[in-house]
């Protein structure tokens, strides 16, 4: 069938590229206009829009998806439906009620329903998380359920592994939910009233390492937000991005200390181990070859 999609960031261009790649035929995108980046301030074309153009499907920038002429844009693309993947835009009523609007969250809902389900799975330490295939309705990520595809999280997982296999699962998921709206077995259930939560947008107090928690709280929070955002916090005076830690058994005073050449962190409850960071000015490097050049202090702060 004739389908639209309607996403930004890379794990929707991801997406668009498998469905691009299928025997739907992907025939409009929609994506968010371009932001101005860099030190000049040069206007860049979203993921989505670049996957799009790599393979050829007319891509259209749009301030609103609500928008009386992209509503005739649509119509004139003669979809059957509409695929939403992180567009970062609430559809209204005008668009809900002209298409089946099909949406990926990446989370087993009606668990973390919001802006970042898969980092806020992670902070909790959640085992097993997953991929919903939903048909969309006003509220937020309230629709109801076509299917969940589900995947173990590791303690070697960070939200980059995570993503990309959320991302492999929603592929084919998206492919059969297609055939069935073709052939009319389409087929969706409420979402259940228990175990509802949000994931709200990560936001800068998210970023700062709080060494009072647990180890496992510490841990979870950098592999959350690695390999995209980072956990920051000061080492010596000096600003640094914390992008791979793991829960050790060694006993370690609160802060940081050198313990046969590795980088512990004492912790409120327990000791993480430190394995990659960033320091101001260069490029993530494992703490061992950190601490061979370092010449600074340990004292922490954050």
């Amino acid at each position: 069938m004739r389908i639209a999609f309607a996403g930004t960031p890379a794990p929707a261009a991801d997406i668009l590229g498998q469905l691009a790649d299928g025997h739907h035929d992907v025939a409009l995108v929609l994506t968010q206009p371009a932001k101005p980046r860099g030190r000049h301030g040069t206007p860049t074309p979203t993921p989505v829009a670049e996957a799009a153009t790599a393979r050829g499907i007319e891509c259209l920038p749009v301030a609103s998806i609500n928008a009386d002429d992209v509503l005739a844009r649509l119509r004139d693309a003669d979809v059957g439906a509409l695929c939403v993947v992180a567009f970062g835009q609430i559809l209204r009523a005008p668009v809900l009620d002209g298409w089946p609007c099909i949406n990926v969250h990446f989370s087993i809902l009606p668990a973390y329903r919001g802006a970042a389900p898969v980092e806020r799975a992670l902070m909790d330490g959640v085992a097993e998380t997953g991929v919903t295939i939903m048909r969309m309705d006003p509220g937020l990520d309230t629709g109801p359920i076509e299917r969940i595809v589900t995947t173990p999280v590791s303690a070697d997982d960070d939200a980059g592994s995570v993503m990309e296999r959320l991302c492999a699962l929603a592929g084919p998921a998206l492919e059969d939910t297609f055939d069935r709206i073709a052939d009319g077995t389409f087929a969706v259930t409420p979402q259940p009233e228990d175990g509802i939560s949000h994931a709200a947008k990560i936001l800068a107090d998210d970023r700062l390492l709080d060494a009072s928690a647990p180890a496992a709280a510490v841990v979870d929070r950098i592999r959350a937000l690695s390999p995209h955002i980072g956990v920051q916090c000061r080492i010596g005076g000096e600003p640094f991005k914390l992008w791979r830690a793991r829960v050790v058994d060694d006993a370690a005073p609160r802060g940081l200390s050198v313990v046969d050449g590795r980088l512990l962190l004492g912790c409120g409850e327990g000791t993480a181990e430190l394995l990659v960071l960033q320091p101001p000015g260069k490029g993530r490097m494992a703490a061992a070859d950190f601490l061979r050049g370092w010449r600074g202090g340990l004292e922490l702060d954050g």
